[in-house]
C-alpha cells in the first residue's frame, strides 16, 4: 500500500513509502482509509516536539475507515463497517490509572500515528477495542475531525464545568467544533484569535460565537472558563487575567511553548490552571453519541494523500480555518 511516513526524526515532513500491511492479529482490524484528518499533534510529531515516535512511523490519528479484515476474537465489528480510529491506540488495562477509568494516563499507552502507524496511508491496522462506530449524518471528510479535534476538544470543554461564559483561545479545528457544542447548550462563547487574523475572526463569527477578538484583548464580559487550543504558553497568564475568581483555564494541547512567569494575583481567588492529556474510550463514546444528536458542521479542506506535506505546511503557517483532511486516491 502507499503511505506517507516520517522517516527522519524532526525532519518536519513526511515521505512517500510502499508498505505491506500484515494480516490482522487476534483482536485487530484492517481498515481501508477513507479519510484522515491532519491534526496539530501530527505537526508536533514530524517537527520533533514530541520526542518518542517510532521511526519510521505513518502519522495520522483522525482516521475514518472501512473494515476489510477482522482478526480472531473481535466482536462488535464486521467487514464493511465504517469505523473511526483515534489517538489512543492501546492502554494496558491493568495499571492504577486504567483501573480507575483514567486510561489516558496509562504509562504503557501507545498512540496512533506516533508509536502505531496511522492514517496517512491507504490502509491501517488497529486494535478493535480502540475503534468506534461513527454517527450517521457525517460523510467521511466531515467525520474525520471528530476523531481528535472533536474528542480532545470535548474533553477540554467538560473540564470547564458548567461555565456559562467560555473563552476559546486559538480558533481552529478543535475550537470550531466545541464552540458549536457550547452554543447548542446555551452558553456564551468568546473567540480569541491572533491579532489581525481577520480570517479566523470571521470564521468564528460564522460559527455564531458571542464575540470574536484578538487574543490580547479584554472580552466584553469576564470569563467563567477559558480553553486554550493554541500552543502558546503566553496565553495562560493572558487567559487568567480575563477569568473571574473561581474560574478555570484549561490547556488543551499535547505540547505548548513555555509559560512565562506571571504575578500570583492572576492565580489567586481560587482560579485553576489544568491540562488535558489524551483521551479515554469513554470520552469517545460520549462525544460520538453527542455528535449523533447535535448537528455539528465541521469545516474541512481536503488534500490528496501525496500532498500531505502541503497540508502540514498550511496548518503550520496558520493558513487554515477548520481542518485539513487527507484523502487516499484510488
Amino acid at each position: 500500500m502507499r503511505a506517507m511516513a516520517l522517516t527522519q526524526p524532526r525532519s518536519g515532513r513526511v515521505e512517500p513509502i510502499d508498505k505491506t500491511l500484515a494480516a490482522p492479529a487476534p483482536g485487530q482490524l484492517v481498515v481501508t482509509v477513507l479519510a484522515c484528518g491532519v491534526c496539530r499533534t501530527d505537526l508536533h510529531v514530524v517537527d520533533g516536539d514530541l520526542t518518542d515516535p517510532v521511526i519510521p512511523v505513518i502519522p495520522g490519528h483522525e482516521i475514518i475507515g472501512r473494515v476489510e479484515q477482522v482478526g480472531a476474537g473481535v466482536t462488535g465489528f464486521a467487514r464493511g463497517d465504517r469505523v473511526g480510529i483515534p489517538w489512543l491506540g492501546y492502554a494496558c488495562g491493568e495499571c492504577e490509572f486504567c483501573r480507575a477509568g483514567r486510561e489516558n494516563l496509562c504509562p504503557r499507552a501507545r498512540f496512533t500515528g506516533y508509536q502505531i502507524d496511522g492514517g496517512y496511508a491507504e490502509q491501517a491496522l488497529a486494535d478493535a477495542r480502540f475503534c468506534f462506530h461513527l454517527p450517521e449524518g457525517y460523510d467521511d471528510l466531515h467525520a474525520a475531525p471528530l476523531l481528535c479535534a472533536g474528542l480532545i476538544g470535548y474533553r477540554a470543554y467538560r473540564m470547564a464545568g458548567a461555565a456559562p461564559r467560555i473563552g476559546i483561545y486559538g480558533f481552529g479545528a478543535a475550537a470550531h467544533i466545541v464552540a458549536q457544542v457550547a452554543l447548542h447548550q446555551g452558553r456564551d462563547v468568546y473567540a480569541f484569535v491572533r491579532p489581525d487574523d481577520h480570517a479566523a475572526a470571521k470564521f468564528a463569527q460564522q460559527i455564531g460565537v458571542t464575540w470574536a477578538g484578538w487574543s490580547v484583548e479584554a472580552p466584553p464580559q469576564t470569563l467563567d472558563a477559558a480553553l486554550i487550543f493554541a500552543p502558546a504558553g503566553a496565553l495562560v497568564p493572558e487567559a487568567l487575567s480575563r477569568t473571574r475568581p473561581g474560574g478555570v483555564v484549561v490547556c488543551a494541547g499535547i505540547h505548548m511553548s513555555d509559560i512565562p512567569s506571571f504575578p500570583y494575583k492572576l492565580l489567586w481567588e481560587e482560579r485553576t490552571v489544568r491540562s488535558v492529556a489524551n483521551l479515554t474510550r469513554a470520552d469517545a463514546r460520549d462525544f460520538l453519541d453527542l455528535a449523533s444528536t447535535v448537528p455539528l458542521r465541521t469545516s474541512v479542506h481536503p488534500y490528496p494523500l501525496p500532498d500531505a506535506n502541503d497540508a502540514l505546511r498550511d496548518l503550520r503557517s496558520g493558513q487554515l480555518t477548520g481542518a485539513a483532511v487527507l484523502v487516499p486516491q484510488r
